[in-house]
Order: structure tokens, then C-alpha cells, then sequence
């Protein structure tokens, strides 16, 4: 079975703990609302409240930096905050992985 975005290696939803951990990785730019917008390892805004919402331009997901499939975990410090299409364009691509998605704001 593949394994489905923002789903634990039990193919379970994120509780909103581990969300909240994740979002707190995410690059906190000065002067915005750090609760509400910041930017992931791309540069590329996300909304917390658009936390796997994609039909938004700020949606994110939650990324295992190294996939489940090439035998990644569900430890903190192997999840990062993507922007949606980085994480579609990121699958199972690592350790070389680059950003696919960049924002021009």
C-alpha cells in the first residue's frame, strides 16, 4: 500500500500535537502573524490554517524528510512543514531532493 500524505506510518491522520510541532519548524518571517503565515524550507508561504487544504495557495502538508518507503519515521525530527505541491513534487525522492515549488512573494 502507498503511503498517503499528512498520514503517520500506520496510515493514520497527524494528532493536532504532532501538526502543531511540525508547523513550529516552519521559517517564521518577521512582522506577519507567526501563528497564521510562514514560509517552508522553499520559501514558499503556507497557512496554518490551511494545513492540508489543497486547493489553497497556501496549503501545506505534513513531509517525512525521508520517506516511509525508504524506511523514514514518524520522529519529529524526521517531519518538516511543505507547501503542498513541494511535498507532491518531493514524494519519495531523497537525499537529493530540491524544492520544485517556488513563490514569488
Amino acid at each position: 500500500m502507498t503511503h498517503q500524505p499528512n498520514r503517520t506510518l500506520l496510515n493514520e491522520p497527524f494528532d493536532e500535537l504532532k501538526i502543531l510541532a511540525v508547523w513550529s519548524k516552519a521559517t517564521i518571517i518577521p512582522k506577519h502573524n507567526q501563528n497564521e503565515l510562514r514560509k517552508d524550507q522553499c520559501g514558499v508561504w503556507i497557512k496554518f490554517t490551511d494545513y492540508g487544504n489543497l486547493n489553497s495557495e497556501y496549503g501545506w502538508e505534513i513531509d517525512h524528510v525521508q520517506p516511509v518507503a525508504k524506511g523514514g519515521t514518524d520522529e519529529l525530527k524526521n517531519l518538516q512543514p511543505l507547501h503542498w505541491r513541494n511535498n507532491r513534487g518531493k514524494g519519495d525522492d531523497w537525499p537529493d531532493w530540491t524544492c520544485s515549488f517556488q513563490s514569488g512573494k
